[in-house]
């Protein structure tokens, strides 16, 4: 955001967030945005994609999926918000989403693999994270 703002602040330490079936991690990050200041599609732009669908080095770990990963992502890890007229907006990244045609639907979540990653608790953690978007479309 650097290139976007007269100041940058954000906290050492990311805090953790509590949903119904999980834990993420936050940073919450501010600045002041520089004039002329941008449209809130030029900071997406800038910002797309997150560490946190993409890793980082960002351009190293983008190019590493684009040769690795044998699936088209489609909409998940994309962003979904509004734009008014003004430049202004509110956005926030898709990281878990459900893609649905007619009664059928394809869903979509992820983790952070690195190296030492157990294969087996990141099947179990995504299972989790998918099971959010599951309770949304099955009914008992």
């Amino acid at each position: 955001l650097l290139g976007w703002c007269s100041y940058v602040d954000y906290e050492a330490e990311p805090s953790v967030v509590a949903v119904v079936n999980l834990q993420h991690l936050a940073t919450k990050v501010e600045g002041r945005l520089s004039r002329p200041t941008p449209s809130v599609l030029e900071l997406v732009a800038a910002l797309h994609p997150t560490p946190a669908v993409a890793g980082r080095p960002r351009d190293l770990a983008v190019d590493w999926i684009a040769a690795n990963e044998e699936v088209d992502r489609g909409r998940y890890a994309g962003t979904a918000g509004w734009v008014d007229g003004a430049g202004n907006g509110a956005w926030a990244g898709s990281v878990r989403c459900a893609e649905i045609d007619g009664a059928g639907a394809r869903l979509w979540a992820g983790n952070g693999i690195v190296a030492d990653s157990d294969p087996a608790a990141e099947l179990a953690e995504t299972r989790v994270k998918l099971q959010a978007l599951l309770s949304a479309l099955v009914r008992p």
